[in-house]
């Protein structure tokens, strides 16, 4: 299998290429503008293919494309291979407004070919194997009663859209695991700093659900802090890789096998290991693709109300 990179920034480098270039039967096409960057990282991985237009990668037969530039950029390019055909992986944000978000999937589902999302929370294993039916949230029968999700960061207050759509994205998403809350269901409170953005927080309730996204960017450490509450039973994580369990008054410490690698247990692995399935089966479950288009919904929902 043929994978065009294209974007070769911070993420790429430390989340993708270090897992890509360790799975068997795949080789990648690395394209970015910055000839020394390309230069370097095609080094470093023994990467032959490369070139600096994305439109070249047509010419290398990729049979996938991996979208890591910046935002701004996503939709001309996601639109150019979804017009070719080609399965398309995208790092969240799609976009950063709900419009051109809309209309990719619109051209996914025209074309026929998945258009996959880089959401690598939904894919954390400690979280996953601890509570394996949360992510069906409040329609299981081991009930989960409310999941609140934190991602603050130190002295980073932001222009509104930007704060939503680029960062704040990830824990709405993460609690977002029905994918059909409705625009008036949500309950949004702010605080600013000046003109930016300093804090957010989302909630909503769903099938006696209660669900909670936050985010400080003025707090005293960059930090994400995940609680799950079940019929006497409380999951709290305060990173990937560690956590604990009450259950009938006892405590019990959760954590990662011993040398789990760190892009494992942030859910990289998992992540692009079903973005090579996809890419092989040339589909994508239709409810996922209702939750990835949801999340931007929301984030766009949000950012109107913020105005």
């Amino acid at each position: 299998m043929k994978i065009g990179v294209i974007g070769l920034g911070d993420i790429a480098e430390k989340a993708h290429l270090p897992v890509l270039t360790q799975l068997p039967g795949i080789e990648l096409v690395l394209c970015t503008r910055n000839n020394e960057r390309l230069s370097y990282l095609a080094a470093k991985y023994r990467i032959y293919a490369t070139c600096t237009d994305y439109r070249d990668l047509l010419s290398h037969q990729v049979d996938a494309v991996m979208i890591h530039t910046a935002t701004v950029s996503h939709h001309e390019i996601a639109q150019f291979f979804l017009s070719h055909q080609l399965p398309v992986f995208v790092d969240k944000p799609l976009s950063d407004n709900f419009s051109d978000c809309e209309s990719l999937h619109n051209l996914a589902v025209q074309k026929e070919v998945p258009l996959f999302m880089g959401f690598n929370r939904r894919y954390i294993p400690l979280f996953n194997q601890a509570m394996p039916a949360y992510q069906q949230g409040g329609l299981t029968q081991d009930k989960l009663l409310s999941l609140r999700w934190e991602k603050h960061r130190h002295n980073l207050v932001g222009e509104t859209r930007t704060f939503v759509f680029d960062d704040f994205i990830h824990p709405l998403d993460s609690i977002n695991i029905e994918g059909n809350v409705t625009a008036d269901q949500l309950h949004i409170v702010k605080q600013r700093e000046g003109d930016k953005l300093a804090r957010l927080d989302v909630q909503w309730q769903q099938n006696e659900t209660l669900y909670h996204a936050s985010m400080h960017r003025l707090h005293g450490v960059t930090q994400e802090v995940v609680t799950a509450n079940y019929r006497n039973q409380t999951f709290q994580f305060d990173s990937f890789v560690q956590g604990r369990r009450w259950s009938d008054g006892e405590e019990r410490m959760l954590r990662s096998p011993d040398w789990t690698t760190m892009l494992a247990t942030k859910g990289f692995h998992e992540m692009l290991e079903h973005w090579l399935e996809v890419v092989k089966s040339g589909h994508l479950e239709q409810q996922v693709i209702e939750r990835n288009l949801h999340s931007h919904y929301l984030c766009e929902q949000i950012c109107q109300r913020l105005v």
